[in-house]
């Protein structure tokens, strides 16, 4: 078959039900609304979301296989919560693939992607006085970092890391003057990059976990 007979392709067909009502789940998750360690009432929550029970629990594996959710036998669904290990071993990890990244973005980073990043390092300049989008900001920064290292298995790893990073009540960026600090990081770590300095690079970006697990306490 020639590329002049290949058939029209379809429509694309509607997110399947459980992947919206995870979304929305996570949705909730994230903005505290269902805190970590509560039980999930799956038959509130299906009359809440005017669906039956099946989708809302494909929903919930999805999210336990993200490590948002825990399933337990006979008791069922609950938000996961962070121990003080599971904080510093997500840390660690997230040290060891960003620190990566930042290297090889510093080393193999053309003009363009210089460019997109020290956008999106002056986004979050101007956000430092507003909470809730300066974390957006952040996280845009580091998850660009991760596309332009080229790397799409770490990008994927990171991506589940930091949305279990969400469940830690005590967020690094919350303890006073960690923001300015996350801030002043960032701008070493720009600087690093702009100056094809990998092994700086990647050193800063290390000391950049190593003191928000410190923050996070």
């Amino acid at each position: 078959m020639t590329v002049a007979e290949t058939p029209a392709l379809g429509p694309l067909a509607p997110r399947p039900l459980y992947e919206q009502v995870a979304e929305r789940l996570r949705e909730q998750i994230f903005a505290r609304r269902l805190e970590p360690g509560n039980w999930i009432d799956e038959q509130r929550l299906a009359a809440e979301y005017g669906i039956s029970r099946t989708p809302l629990r494909e929903a919930l594996k999805v999210l336990a296989a993200e490590g948002l959710v825990t399933m337990k036998p006979r008791r069922g669904a609950f938000v996961a919560e962070m121990s003080r290990d599971d904080v510093a071993q997500v840390y660690h990890l997230l040290a060891l693939l960003e620190s990566d990244a930042a290297a090889c973005v510093a080393a193999r980073a053309d003009a363009e992607a210089r460019a997109e990043l020290r956008a999106l390092h002056d986004r979050l300049e101007k956000r430092v006085r507003q909470h809730d989008a300066f974390f957006a900001a952040n996280e845009d920064f580091h998850m660009a970092l991760l596309r332009i290292a080229g790397n799409r298995w770490a990008m994927q790893l990171v991506g589940d890391l930091r949305k279990v990073m969400k469940l830690n009540r005590h967020h690094s960026l919350f303890r006073q003057g960690r923001i300015a600090e996350s801030l002043a990081e960032h701008r070493a770590l720009m600087d690093a990059i702009e100056s094809r300095d990998a092994e700086h690079a990647r050193t800063l970006m290390r000391e950049h976990f190593e003191h928000g697990l410190q923050a996070a306490g």
